[in-house]
């Protein structure tokens, strides 16, 4: 275990990339004493810190073509294009289940990052704030796409994907005591978002603030990435994110391209494997106190 965080980025099936990445780390026994997902980067990074291994392929491969998984026929049912209960029920505890207690045993601190519904600022979850019956609820909180699925109450609490409010959670790993981290991108070095077309079109009612928050979320993730290209060259940082553009979408179903996404994590981590080891010795004795 080294003395660094883990920083995971989400982005609905985008994430098979991170799952890719963290297979590679797993088969190197590679843990990190703390991890931060948010949406996509928050479930890749239960079942690496659960120790299961294939398990995130598995889940987000072996079931996307399942209409249970993700569907347009779901949105009529349910308002949500992702399965939310399939996923975050039946799946885990029946399909293929999640071994809550090695995560929840284990040394390393998780936090979810979700977006608070009235205030639009982020609610950050550590280990002590849930446990092996709720940490599913926070997961599915953190994955509640805009628009496409519905808030998740918790603690007092009405709560939505946690992209919404910190994308990339860098800054909160570094508050956490995290100076050093290594960030896992989901779209290749280069890539900017652009303001967003839904949130022009649909308008949340009850919730106004994550109107604003979807209006200007691509000026908070494209400062964040300029704030990460500063940590990098202070030598604070170390970002695996995709060596080429392959076009997966946040509700992709296409299996083959998903599973050239997944093959690209892995390969990416492998390539970048002995690069990050010395980063991670050279910032270790810089930055020590």
């Amino acid at each position: 275990m080294t003395n660094a965080g883990l920083v995971l980025e989400g982005g609905g099936m985008r994430g098979l990339y991170t799952a890719g990445v963290l297979e590679y780390f797993m088969s190197k026994d590679l843990y990190f004493p703390y991890v931060i997902g948010v949406s996509a980067g928050a479930c890749m990074g239960a079942s690496y810190l659960a120790r299961q291994r294939g398990r995130n392929r598995k889940v987000n491969l072996d079931f996307v073509q399942d209409k249970r998984y993700l569907s347009f026929s779901n949105y009529i049912k349910k308002r949500e294009v992702f399965g939310m209960d399939f996923i975050f029920d039946e799946i885990p505890n029946k399909l293929v289940p999640f071994d809550v207690k090695t995560l929840m045993n284990g040394a390393e601190e998780f936090v979810i990052g979700t977006t608070d519904c009235e205030s639009g600022e982020p609610v950050y979850f550590k280990k002590s704030d849930y446990d092996e019956r709720t940490i599913a609820r926070l997961l599915r909180a953190s994955s509640s796409l805009p628009f496409v699925a519905s808030s998740v109450e918790y603690s007092g609490q009405h709560l939505l994907d946690g992209g919404i409010a910190d994308p990339i959670p860098i800054r909160k790993a570094e508050a956490d005591g995290f100076e050093l981290n290594i960030v896992v991108l989901t779209k290749p070095r280069g890539y900017f978002k652009k303001p967003g077309k839904m949130s022009k079109i649909i308008k949340y009612k009850n919730h106004p603030v994550i109107n604003e928050k979807l209006a200007t979320r691509y000026r908070v993730y494209n400062e964040t990435l300029h704030y990460i290209t500063r940590q990098e060259k202070a030598g604070k940082t170390f970002v695996i994110s995709p060596s080429k553009t392959i076009k997966v979408g946040r509700a992709e179903k296409n299996k083959e391209r998903l599973e050239s996404l997944y093959e690209l994590g892995w390969n990416d981590a492998k390539i970048k494997h002995e690069e990050m080891k010395a980063f991670l010795s050279k910032a270790e004795k810089q930055y020590s106190h």
